[in-house]
């Protein structure tokens, strides 16, 4: 007998992350076997997370979906039959027709986010063929949408501080991302440079895991991160801080937000907002201000609450208050996304669109299943997304997916709170049964994802998807008449400066490239200002004010369209939150307490919450409680408690702990409702918008916690 022949295929991380590792699937006889991290990778260094413990097995999940199916109990029972591919198709195409007869093309809508991060098969997989069909335009801003918005204004569309710099940083500054648990990776670079004598400085309401490993940790209450990076620049100015030569040559509009520094953002009155002391608002200024290089890397967090996107303003602003942008390894790192030569017109179809096509925000999904009129939706089509976890007002929501006159149509890996309540389930492939190229959000490098087994029972790609559903709607334009491999030839833009000698038979052999265009200890992308804003200058005032409040257009089909177009005040700001005992004092006597919802350390959103190892990693939900706010509630910890408000409510653990601040209570994100009481934190979430690109505002929630019945 022969012994069986390991084969090696190369590939990325899936998942919707900063740090995107490589990886290397092993195989056996068709089986995956194993996935490691690529050793020679400059960032995943052979490691993967904790989320990842599992991926082999995971493919080979004993419930997951891999045949279409039919619903055949109440909707939400997740009662199904099998069904061939043909029927599925048929009776989607069928309804779908019908209800574009009755209703108009407008009353289907997708809902697709970033369950795959891919290029094909991620967060525009869809867009073309629902742009084809004429459906309403879908409005992706479940996470960092803010932040980019907020982030273009300011600085413009450039990728900023490569993560493989900051080995060169003397002063690194995690701002509202807890790196240990979210962006892995990044944390052993982070060392590097502490052991070349960098101090790192955590900011954030809660003592994270990073924060606890962190030189200093300011601990600034939730909602405030605006109030604070004002009050650090009031500082910079008043005792000359800044780099006045830096802000006169490449910085639009600095009198104008010294003006309203000194006016409005005295450091009592920052202390106050912020909970911090004077003494330690400016101990961080001056600290900043005089350790070169400097370097913040801002998270998603501060973009979560009413404020959220001027509050991203605020925090772009100061590398150049102080000239951080003129040494390597010093400015600002948010995503360096906006730097990958993608074609998103191309992928994405906006050709296709009917002028004054209506925009729907996915956030606020349950609204707009109950709100919408001329025409209602009466279809709804998931892929990559769980919204019933995800989207927030979730009883709203579920109430919503229960109708009867609302067709569903799933595609997913496992039957999802979300996929329970589908009329239609269609079967997903994984990642390592997929051709694909990984675009990220937290490094510089495109990688390579190979097929290496061939996906279970009748389960396809989201791209091979999308072929047969738009040649079951008769679509006969050539864009679905390509193969995986043509249309990832397609979007990638080979002729950039940043692909300069490269092509898809390169990459697939090599793995992944950089684009960062110079070495980490070269790379000073604004050392000279040559900032990608309209002025070519960092813009304290932008210049885009007068086109009002806008949503990137990638996160809507570059969908230039119907932008929400709110006034915006030109310059950085500070604004209460939404729900507190300033802005809502009478809401506040019934809900007390703030909560704020981070990302679950072995949970991905809510993917690999339903694997019975990685909950035993996560742990059950728990609710983190200050010891003075438990002891007011007869609270004494390990107890289930409740927490609600006019929302919903969920239930989970208590734990007190001083790593919260009191008045605020913390729960993780991603709990599958079947898996916690019937329900999860964002049962009680706001849909409301933050006040820059539609971001949501799940920071932005008051609530009180109770003994469980």
């Amino acid at each position: 007998m022969m012994a069986s022949e390991t084969k090696i295929f190369k590939g990325g991380c899936p998942q919707d992350c900063p740090d995107t590792c490589a990886m290397i699937y092993s195989v056996e006889d068709g089986v995956l076997k194993s996935v490691t991290g690529d050793p020679a990778h400059p960032i995943t260094r052979g490691g993967l997370c904790v989320k990842l413990k599992d991926f082999a097995k995971h493919h080979y999940n004993p419930d997951r979906i891999i045949y279409p199916q039919r619903r055949v109990g109440p909707k939400g029972s997740g009662q199904y039959e099998r069904i061939s591919w043909t029927e599925a198709l048929d009776e989607i195409t069928a309804k779908w027709k019908g209800i574009i007869e009755d209703f108009g093309s407008e009353a289907i809508l997708n809902c697709c986010y970033l369950g795959n991060q891919g290029i094909i098969n991620g967060l525009t997989s869809g867009d073309a063929f629902f742009n084809r069909l004429g459906a309403t335009i879908s409005e992706k801003t479940f996470c960092a949408s803010g932040s980019s918005t907020g982030y273009l204004m300011t600085v413009g569309p450039t990728g900023g501080v490569d993560p493989e710099s900051f080995v060169h940083s003397k002063l690194i500054v995690i701002w509202g991302q807890n790196t240990m648990s979210t962006n892995l990776h990044q944390w052993p670079i982070y060392q590097e440079a502490r052991a070349n004598g960098a101090r790192i400085v955590v900011i954030d309401p809660q003592r994270t895991r990073t924060a606890k490993n962190a030189d200093f940790h300011i601990r600034l209450r939730p909602g405030t991160d605006a109030a604070f990076a004002l009050g650090v620049m009031n500082v910079l100015i008043t005792e000359n801080l800044v780099d006045q030569d830096y802000i006169d040559r490449y910085t639009h509009g600095y009198a104008e937000l010294k003006q309203r520094v000194l006016a409005d953002y005295g450091i009592e009155r920052v202390a106050n907002i912020t909970g911090l002391t004077t003494e330690t608002i400016q101990h961080f200024a001056r600290e900043y201000a005089g350790t070169k290089p400097s370097v913040i890397r801002l998270g998603v967090a501060p973009e979560r609450n009413r404020n959220g996107g001027q509050s991203i303003r605020a925090i772009c602003s100061l590398p150049a208050l102080v000239g951080a942008w003129r040494h390597v390894g010093g400015g600002l790192l948010e995503m360096p996304l906006w730097e990958f030569p993608l074609k998103y017109e191309e992928m994405c179809r906006p050709d296709f669109i009917k002028p004054g096509t209506r925009v729907a925000n996915l956030t606020q999904l349950g609204k707009v299943l109950e709100e919408f009129k001329d025409p209602p939706i009466k279809s709804l089509f998931v892929n990559n997304s769980n919204p019933v976890s995800q989207a927030g007002d979730s009883f709203r929501l579920e109430s919503q997916l229960k109708r009867e006159d609302l067709f569903v149509v799933v595609s997913e890996h496992f039957i999802t709170d979300t996929a329970k309540y589908a009329d239609i389930l269609l079967p997903a492939a994984m990642q390592a049964e997929q051709l694909e190229v990984m675009l990220t959000w937290g490094h510089f490098y495109l990688t390579y994802n190979e097929k290496a087994i061939e996906p279970p029972g009748e389960c396809v790609s989201n791209s091979e998807l999308f072929r047969r559903l738009a040649k079951a709607m008769g679509f006969q334009d050539s864009y679905w008449d390509r193969t995986d491999y043509e249309m990832l030839n397609d979007f990638i833009d080979w002729s950039s400066p940043k692909l300069q000698g490269w092509n898809m038979e390169k990459l697939r052999e090599a793995g992944y490239v950089s684009l960062a265009g110079a070495a980490p200890d070269k790379r000073l992308p604004h050392a000279e200002g040559n900032f990608p804003t309209p002025s070519g200058k960092c813009e304290f005032l932008t210049t885009q004010a007068d086109k009002g409040n806008f949503v990137v257009p990638v996160w809507r089909s570059m969908y230039e369209g119907m932008q929400p177009g709110e006034p915006i005040d030109p310059l950085p700001e500070w604004l209460p939150m939404r729900e507190s005992p300033i802005s809502s004092p009478e809401l506040a006597k019934k809900f007390p307490l703030n909560i704020v919802t981070p990302k679950a350390h072995a949970f991905l959103n809510s993917q690999y919450a339903n694997e019975p190892n990685q909950r035993h990693r996560q742990g059950e939900q728990t609710v983190t409680i200050h010891p003075l706010d438990a002891e007011a509630r007869g609270i004494n910890g390990g107890e289930m408690v409740r927490v609600f408000n006019e929302r919903g409510s969920f239930k989970g653990k208590a734990v007190i702990s001083d790593d919260t601040l009191p008045g605020m209570v913390v729960a993780f994100l991603g709990y599958w409702h079947e898996h916690n009481h019937g329900s999860a934190v964002n049962a009680i979430s706001s849909s409301e918008f933050s006040n820059l690109g539609h971001a949501p505002s799940f920071s932005d929630n008051l609530v009180q916690v109770e003994l469980a019945a």
